[in-house]
C-alpha cells in the first residue's frame, strides 16, 4: 500500500532553510514513509506522539533536527508539519 506524503506550507517554508544534509534526510524520510507506511522505527529516535502524530530525528548533535508528522488513515495520507531544530519543535 502506498502512502501519499506531503508538507504543509509551514513545513515548506520551513525546509528551505535546512541545510543541504537535513533536506536529503528529510527526503528519504518521505520516500520511507510513502513506501513502508508512517510507523518508522528503524529512523533514529523515531516516537510515536499522542493521537496520530510522529517525529523522529533527521540529523542528531548540535543542533538537532526532527521532522513531526500526522497519519491520516482513512485516506492513506500523512502530512509533515514541522522540520527543524529540536528546540523549537511542536510536541
Amino acid at each position: 500500500m502506498a502512502w501519499i506524503t506531503k508538507l504543509t506550507p509551514k513545513a515548506e517554508k520551513q525546509s528551505i532553510k535546512l541545510p543541504k544534509s537535513v533536506m536529503a534526510a528529510r527526503l528519504m524520510l518521505m520516500q520511507d514513509i510513502e513506501t513502508l507506511g508512517p510507523v518508522r522505527g528503524d529512523w533514529p529516535n523515531y516516537g510515536k506522539l499522542t493521537g496520530s502524530r510522529h517525529h523522529c530525528h533527521l540529523k542528531k548533535g548540535n543542533p538537532t533536527y526532527v521532522a513531526v508528522w500526522t497519519v491520516d488513515k482513512e485516506t492513506i495520507k500523512v502530512e509533515v508539519t514541522y522540520v527543524g531544530t529540536h528546540e523549537k519543535a511542536p510536541y
